[in-house]
């Protein structure tokens, strides 16, 4: 997932697919622990959707807040 394609989704999307990112990377660590992963390169893509969903989150926390002082 592109970070533009974040920044158009509204907070309550953020939040459900921060959800299924953070389901999505279990089943990933749990295929690998039991040698079922096809694609192990697939879990750092996952991590990395994690992290632009959160920096995403923290900006505009950021901008509310800025908009408030």
């Amino acid at each position: 997932m592109k970070a533009i394609e974040i920044k158009d989704l509204a907070e309550t999307e953020i939040a459900e697919k921060l959800k299924e990112s953070r389901t999505e990377l279990f089943n990933l660590r749990f295929q690998l622990a039991t040698g079922q992963l096809d694609n192990p390169h697939r879990i750092n893509t996952v991590k990395k959707d994690i992290a632009r969903l959160h920096t995403e989150l923290r900006a505009r926390e950021i901008a509310v807040a800025q908009s408030k002082a």
